[in-house]
């Protein structure tokens, strides 16, 4: 185009309008050159931030091997002594041992759950109670059937619909058809919740003692005694130092941990080449078949000690949340694996040659001249990795504690950059008795090795029996497919659990004497919690009850707001009746205040706050639903009042705009579309909630909008609607009371005795000492009224 316009000039005189015609040729030019520039610059730029997506995937690859992978990494330190408790016998079991190792790290970490599992994660948050959310979301299988058809407007509630006649809706319909398979499935995660807290107690004690074993190789004079000292000492330390969290120290995981891998791989190359490369041959699958032909009871116990090679999945998972899959993956397949391989490869070969040297293969494979360089890099991975599994425990009772499914326990956010590290006090001095307990009780590795395995395994079993669910009802598979991959799953699986059996009276039965007790109080919680929630529902009160008694529910309205505190998110609670029966004054405002958790692992702040009104205009009585995900932390109790406040008074304008522009009837709904409730409110700067509105005993749901401005037209041309705003704020400014009840459970005395050890003792006991509501809702003690109420189950 520029060459015409340009031998159009050099033609002669041209008239205006061909003048005219050829300017416009021209500023299309320009316009289609700046065109192809800005397209350029946006390829460019789309080029600069893939590459800067790539560099930062690298980067976060980079970051995971501290927090991810500690704990698989320090596998290394004592595997071969658990294999070989009693010495080798035979040369060639070294080579059947190493392919078991080899294909173990195969089959499990890299092709289930690095490949298949991770990607099971909900919104990138990994455990047990993670793929519990994910299959309350995708079929009715709760035991507290709190959830409303609002609660699946959320844009973190995310599912999938199934064909009706498909095998997933033949599933969810066989899940959700009795009670029995609901609890079944609960009882399943609690196991596994439980055995991965019972690894966050036995993974320190493993690793710690293992690293400070080294001192004896080295000084031979040191007896056993001290070693133990010494791994006490440094335990002692790592849970004290748990309040100031990871935030501060978090950047030196990743360097301890990345130069770990690069020394035992060095290590390995150097003992490959110096003492056995014929190792090497253990990749051929067929060195596996002749250590089992061989025979014998130790071959196959030996199961056990191989199978530590593979701990520190469990953790892999649980820590999922702070980085994305695909970084994980990388730093696996890139590092862990052929690092890991390279080391477990070198000691074999090292071993091959001082066979009498297994019980200490790791240390005695380091060569002289770096010994306590890697003896200080051990020990320094030993407590990454300890942190790892602490870190994932403290997340899992998170979890678990969001479920109803824990006592209420103190936790604290550690980090205002990342919502998920946390700090539980409680369950820190617990594990740190429990690990220590552990250390100074064995003393030796083998026995704790047992133990380790033993809980290991059982939350293999676990996942691969949840994910066979995932598989059918989340991701849709083809049930031959899911076959397979049980199938697989549990053959590999099952045969290591076999193993284990024949040592759970050699430390194996540690795991199950602390996971028995955290089930027992889980159970017993859930339980009790459940039962609460259905004495709620079976109690509450009717809404022509309410309206019975009129506008003043005759009492005396005082001027002030009551917020009670209930677990209902529809109906009015049985706690306001006893309090307005046994009180004769009510305040003037009264707001239901409903907190409850959602399977969901995280709840945005604008869709945070569900509203309505309860009864008739003049009696000043609204329900509100505080939604949090098993993620989210309570915020401080200004900021949630504030909040509710803000809810409240919006929802008053918006239904005062509904009465303006619809006809008047029982039943309201947005008038129009979306788009016109925000022309008629006007353009904000920030979201705040829309509600809509129904009959005044059923909730509605909120969506987020624009923020309504500082002067609403609407609201402002109804004085009524104004007068009951300032109302509302003239009871606030007057004085806010938080009603909560104090309910006690008790069994009935026809109950058979072990429902009444359960509830009478062991729930009794656990609600005295866990936190009550006041303290976690952060409740000011001066205006807090507790209304008392006995039941009986």
């Amino acid at each position: 185009m520029a060459a015409r316009v340009e031998a159009a000039t050099m033609g002669g005189e041209i008239d205006e309008e061909e003048s005219d015609e050829r300017g416009s040729m021209w500023d299309l030019d320009q316009k289609l050159d700046q065109s192809m520039d800005e397209e350029a610059g946006r390829l460019r730029n789309m080029y600069r931030e893939k590459k800067f997506s790539a560099l930062l995937l690298l980067q976060l690859s980079f970051q995971s091997l501290g927090v991810v992978y500690g704990d698989l990494g320090t596998s290394p330190l004592y595997v071969f002594y658990n294999t070989f408790p009693h010495g080798i016998k035979d040369q060639e079991d070294i080579i059947g041992a190493l392919s078991l190792i080899i294909y173990s790290l195969t089959l499990i970490p890299l092709l289930k759950y690095v490949f298949v599992v991770c990607k099971a994660n909900d919104n990138g948050q990994g455990g047990t109670f993670a793929l519990y959310s994910l299959l309350c979301r995708h079929a009715k299988v709760k035991t507290i059937q709190n959830q409303h058809r609002t609660d699946e407007e959320l844009t973190t509630y995310s599912r999938t619909t199934f064909h009706e006649h498909s095998f997933a809706a033949k599933t969810k319909r066989w899940l959700e058809k009795r009670t029995s398979r609901k609890t079944a499935l609960l009882i399943l995660v609690l196991v596994g919740t439980c055995m991965v807290i019972g690894d966050g107690i036995l993974t320190p004690a493993i690793s710690v003692l293992s690293a400070a074993g080294g001192l004896r190789v080295n000084l031979p004079h040191i007896s056993n005694g001290v070693v133990v000292f010494v791994a006490v000492v440094i335990l002692v330390s790592l849970f004290s130092v748990q309040h100031y969290g990871t935030d501060r120290v978090g950047w030196l995981f990743a360097p301890i941990v990345f130069l770990w891998f690069l020394s035992i791989a060095s290590i390995g190359i150097y003992n490959i080449w110096k003492h056995d490369t014929s190792v090497l041959k253990a990749f051929s699958p067929v060195y596996i078949y002749r250590y089992f032909k061989r025979g014998g009871r130790d071959r196959w116990t030996s199961l056990g000690g191989i199978m530590l090679s593979i701990t520190g999945i469990e953790a892999l998972f649980a820590d999922l949340s702070h980085f994305p899959v695909s970084a994980v993956q990388i730093a696996f397949t890139v590092i862990v694996f052929p690092c890991l391989l390279l080391a477990y490869s070198g000691q074999a070969a090292y071993i091959r040659r001082y066979p009498d040297h297994v019980a200490d293969a790791f240390y005695r494979s380091i060569p002289g001249s770096v010994y306590w360089p890697m003896f200080i890099i051990a020990t320094a991975a030993a407590i990454v990795a300890s942190q790892a599994t602490i870190s994932a425990t403290f997340s899992l009772v998170k979890q678990a504690l969001a479920h109803g499914c824990f006592p209420r326990v103190k936790v604290v956010h550690t980090s205002r950059k990342f919502l998920g590290q946390i700090y539980v006090p409680d369950i820190n001095w617990i594990l740190m008795i429990l690990c220590i307990a552990v250390t100074a009780g064995f003393k030796n590795q083998s026995q704790i090795g047992n133990a380790y395995g033993t809980a290991v395994v059982i939350v293999m079993l676990v996942t691969t029996l949840l994910m066979t669910l995932i598989m059918i009802l989340v991701w849709r598979c083809h049930w031959v497919l899911v076959l397979i991959f049980t199938i697989l799953s549990l053959v590999v699986e099952c045969t290591y659990f076999s193993a284990m059996l024949f040592k759970i009276d050699q430390g194996g039965w540690v795991p199950l004497v602390i996971a028995a007790a955290f089930l027992l109080i889980m159970s017993v919680w859930h339980y009790g919690t459940l039962k609460r929630y259905e004495f709620e529902m079976h109690s509450r009160v009717s809404m022509a009850w309410i309206l019975g008694l009129g506008p003043s529910l005759g009492l005396v309205r005082v001027p002030g707001v009551g917020l009670v505190y209930t677990e209902l998110a529809s109906g009015v609670p049985h706690i306001f009746s006893h309090f307005i029966t046994n009180l004769p004054a009510i305040h003037s405002v009264v707001v239901f205040v409903c907190v409850k958790n959602l399977p969901v692992y995280t709840v945005p702040e604008e869709e945070r706050f569900l509203v309505k009104r309860i009864g008739p205009k003049n009696f000043h009585m609204f329900r509100c639903v505080a939604r949090y995900g098993y993620r989210d932390l309570h915020k401080k109790d200004d900021d949630f009042e504030k909040r509710l406040f803000e809810s409240l008074f919006l929802y008053v304008r918006l239904e005062l705009m509904m009465e303006g522009g619809c006809s008047d009837s029982d039943d309201y709904s947005i008038c129009g579309s979306q788009q016109q409730l925000k022309d008629t409110l006007g353009n904000g700067n920030e979201n705040e909630n829309l509600a809509t509105f129904d009959t005044f005993d059923s909730i509605e749901s909120i969506t987020p909008v624009k923020r309504v401005s500082n002067t609403v037209t609407a609201s402002s041309q109804m004085s009524g609607g104004v007068d009951e705003l300032e109302f509302i704020n003239g009871c606030r400014d007057a004085g806010v009371v938080h009603i909560m009840g104090n309910t006690v459970v008790r069994a009935r005395r026809e109950a058979r005795f072990y429902k009444k050890i359960a509830i009478d003792y062991v729930y009794a006991f656990l609600r005295k000492i866990c936190r009550e509501h006041s303290a976690i809702y952060n409740v000011p003690q001066e205006s807090l009224l507790n209304v008392g109420q006995i039941f009986y189950v």
